[in-house]
């Protein structure tokens, strides 16, 4: 049965491919994948609040829950891959290994979990900390389990005794029907007592019951005993385990939800588990009942700020509703110094009853010269003007926090994607006036990514400018975060004249910068002995780089400036103690910190200074350096390697204030070396003699790479159109490797090409077109429909092994290398049995 065509949705912002809607996954209620994926999107405001934090097991029915004749297959996930990127993440550490989880802190998140089919989501009663690390539970929970003989009615009455044990320590527990037999209890905790303390405790509330209702309870896990009894089962307290989200739907062959309910609807003599419609319905005329769980509002802009904090666990205000509404003067704002895990700046704007709050790590820019990462956070309670005091350990945002400044201030403009404002500080205070911009660069809501801009004042005060003072901003200054936090690139430091040689002036002395030594490829066996020092294989793009005058120039192998393509790397010229010119890789690291060339790819082809700061602060980059070719004005190339290594490590600052490394050398030999690149994810190993020089724009056999996959640069020489959905796109790429008698067909790839770059691609080919192919020979069926172009743009291909023909198996491909010339490209993967001539070359 045909399951209709994918749809390209927007859900707050985030861009969704959902399949197969019309698939039913209840077949006896006639329930589809799109009205599965509609009841997640619709319930998601209560039910964000409840899983907002926590990890999430996802238990997934690919093809439907089928029927109960024929029940289909289902299964548990934990480890989370080939997500979206803006997906939150934590990890849990297990005996078999550390398991990266999806955490659901938006509708986007749980609509794109039901369009991977995962029907139950399973959660624990803790959630992450600031610092990724799971805390102590925030509820208590209870699974009322009926045996053969008992049902729900029977699960109530329990449920009556186990509320009045609680209610008179202060614990008021929420009735939740499963959605399966039974019935959930939560209880909301402080946080101070471990799970461990929790499961004991509710252990003890359950024997108790056990013990003075053994006609109706037991609290042992062993099936024998339950029959005509409601086991209470304390054990999921247990930090390592996991209970039915509430609000999450049932693989049973009715659409069931584990639904929150009110002690008045357990009175009900009919009392059954609802469904998904039900509960909607429901949840719209009465509300939540478990807000009082989370202490968070239904639909409230506070519901994230309340679902991340406990009361009584911390200082921090909770909402009054005297605050619920602004001042008759000018809106307020305060500036927080936040000495958290890393000390940082909270900039929180009043606006809609609430405090609008970006974290700034580096505060408000000095110059108008300067941008600063901000992050946009959850909103906050207007009480927040006024907060100092203590973080508790354990709690969200741990730390010290004082108010830097506080005042009014004026707006200019106030856009989803752009923020123009004026704060008027108190007197005396350390920031006065200041007229700024927040520009968005990546993502929406929480956690987006911002510019914070200080804007040229105008005459007369904060004047009508429009967002193009901020948007002419330098790229080369923005700062960055994430895994390049230590990247802020140091434009502070950067004298006027310095950003205007980045600019392209050429009012200081710009030396050449040397084409970079090359390496052959080789085996481990070449490579054997102490004469050899084994460096890791950075899968990222070369770069010589010219220290001078305070100001860094970074070129590629090919002769292209790099330097406003990767602002981050300004830093550079503060982590050198002397000018210098300096040789390494340009890498992107991927959340398990190992380079990503295909993450990398992001950065690269940037030309418009905005493009480049919104992509530096989503994908931020460092430098690996590994030789140095200058110190102070005087050369080192025909020092040895080991020498210039020396030089190297002393040059470089540690914890300099820049994304730049020294990688230490590897302490082991070629054959464990290069196993120990697969283990971490690394593209292979480069072996270099102790005793050489430095060649510059040799390629030498003083210098080996091992690769552990071929690899292959190559030269675009056509394309192949799509069809049918992928009309008016390229399906495919013709690629070939120079020889001595001209471009040799190294087959099509087409495989590994995203949608955003076939685009970019199709843009540069169209004006490359050319009459015949640049081939020296290809075959028939490639050609048919071939759109033949100059052999010029260069990328680069992952495959199996050459064929007999000189073709490449099962080709994928990696990306362009902007930073390679087609004259530069050789044979390089291995062995060539159609043309040996270039594998010697």
């Amino acid at each position: 049965m045909a399951q209709g065509p994918a749809q390209l949705v927007d859900v707050d912002g985030r861009r969704l491919r959902l399949t197969s809607l019309e698939k039913v996954m209840y077949p006896e209620a006639g329930m589809t994948k799109g009205e599965m994926i509609a009841y997640y999107a619709e319930i998601a405001p209560v039910m964000l609040p409840h899983v907002a934090g926590r990890p999430i097991t996802r238990k997934r029915w690919v093809n439907g829950v089928g029927t109960p004749s024929h029940p289909e297959q289902a299964f548990f996930e934990k480890n989370l891959e080939h997500a979206p990127e803006w997906i939150r993440r934590g990890v849990q550490h297990h005996t078999d290994g550390d398991k990266t989880y999806p955490i659901a802190d938006s509708r986007a998140t749980l609509v794109w979990l039901a369009q991977m089919g995962a029907i139950e989501l399973h959660v624990p009663q803790w959630r992450f900390d600031a610092s990724g690390t799971p805390a102590n539970p925030d509820r208590m929970v209870f699974d009322l389990d009926p045996g053969e003989g008992v049902g729900l009615a029977e699960c109530a009455e329990v449920a009556r005794m186990v509320r009045d044990i609680l209610h008179p320590i202060g614990l008021d527990p929420v009735p939740v029907t499963s959605g399966s037999k039974g019935i959930h209890l939560y209880a909301p905790l402080d946080g101070a007592q471990t799970s461990e303390q929790v499961s004991a405790v509710a252990h003890e509330l359950a024997r108790a019951l056990e013990a003075d209702h053994p006609d109706l309870v037991v609290s042992s896990m062993r099936k024998t005993l339950r029959g005509g009894k409601v086991l209470i089962d304390w054990s999921q307290n247990n930090g390592k385990k996991t209970t039915i989200a509430p609000y999450s739907l049932r693989g049973r062959f009715r659409p069931t939800v584990a639904a929150p309910r009110t002690w008045e609807e357990l009175e009900d003599p009919d009392l059954r588990q609802l469904e998904a419609d039900e509960v909607v319905a429901i949840v719209a005329e009465r509300g939540d009942p478990m807000l009082e769980v989370t202490g968070a509002s239904a639909d409230g802009p506070l519901s994230t700020y309340l679902s991340m904090r406990t009361p009584g666990s911390t200082p921090e205000p909770m909402p009054d509703s005297s605050w619920g509404v602004a001042d008759d003067g000018d809106p307020r704002f305060v500036i927080q110094e936040h000495h958290a895990r890393r000390l940082h700046f909270d900039l929180r704007l009043e606006r809609d009853g609430v405090l609008k709050s970006w974290a700034v790590p580096k505060g408000v820019p000095d110059d108008t010269g300067t941008n600063h990462l901000a992050v946009q956070t959850e909103d906050h309670p207007m009480q927040y003007l006024v907060f100092e005091g203590t973080i508790p350990d354990g709690q969200y945002g741990a730390g010290g926090m004082t108010v830097w400044d506080t005042g009014t201030y004026e707006t200019e403009k106030w856009r989803d994607d752009e923020v123009i404002f004026t704060l008027h500080g108190r007197v005396g205070g350390p920031l006065g006036r200041v007229r700024l911009a927040l520009i968005r660069t990546q993502g929406d809501g929480e956690k987006s990514q911002w510019l914070l801009h200080r804007m040229k004042e105008q005459r007369g005060g904060a004047a009508s400018a429009s967002g193009a003072d901020a948007a002419a901003a330098p790229a080369t200054t923005a700062a960055t975060g994430g895994a390049g936090s230590r990247a802020a690139a140091s434009a502070r430091s950067a004298t006027p004249s310095a950003r205007t040689a980045h600019s392209g002036s050429t009012g200081l002395r710009r030396d050449p910068v040397p084409k970079p030594m090359l390496a052959v490829p080789g085996t481990p066996g070449l490579v054997g002995g102490d004469d050899w020092a084994i460096e890791w294989k950075w899968d990222g793009i070369r770069v010589v780089a010219r220290v001078e005058d305070g100001v860094a120039r970074l070129v590629s192998r090919n002769g292209i400036d790099q330097t406003a393509t990767y602002p981050e790397l300004a830093g550079l010229a503060s982590a050198l103690r002397a000018d210098a010119v300096v040789d390494g890789e340009i890498v992107a690291l991927d959340e398990r910190g190992r380079p990503d060339f295909g993450l990398l790819q992001r950065r690269m082809n940037l030309g418009k200074p905005r493009e480049i700061a919104a992509a530096a602060a989503s994908v931020p980059v460092g430098l690996h350096l590994f030789d140095v070719l200058e110190v102070a004005g005087t050369p080192t190339v025909d020092e040895p390697y080991d020498r210039r290594r020396e030089r190297l490590e002393r040059l470089v600052r540690p914890h300099a204030d820049a994304p730049v490394s020294v990688p230490p050398i590897v302490e082991l030999g070629a054959e464990d070396a290069l196993e120990e690149a697969r283990r971490l994810g690394l593209e292979g190993i480069v072996a270099k003699r102790r005793g050489s020089r430095y060649s510059p724009g040799v390629r030498s056999d003083d210098w080996v790479k091992v690769k552990l996959s071929r690899t292959q640069e190559v030269v675009i020489g056509g394309y192949r159109m799509g069809s049918g959905t992928r009309t008016g796109r390229i399906r495919s790429l013709l690629v070939g490797v120079p020889t001595a008698d001209g471009l040799r067909y190294a087959g099509r790839v087409g495989s590994g090409l995203r949608e955003r770059e076939t685009e970019r691609l199709q843009g540069v080919l169209d004006g490359m077109a050319w009459d015949t192919s640049p081939f020296i020979e290809v075959p028939e069926a490639d050609a048919a429909d071939a759109v033949w172009v100059r052999p010029e743009v260069v990328g680069e291909i992952e495959f199996g092994e050459w064929t007999r023909t000189g073709v490449a198996r099962h080709p994928r491909w990696r990306g362009l290398r902007p930073d390679k010339a087609a004259r530069d490209v050789r044979l390089e993967a291995g062995p060539d049995p159609g043309d040996t001539d270039a594998h010697h070359a």
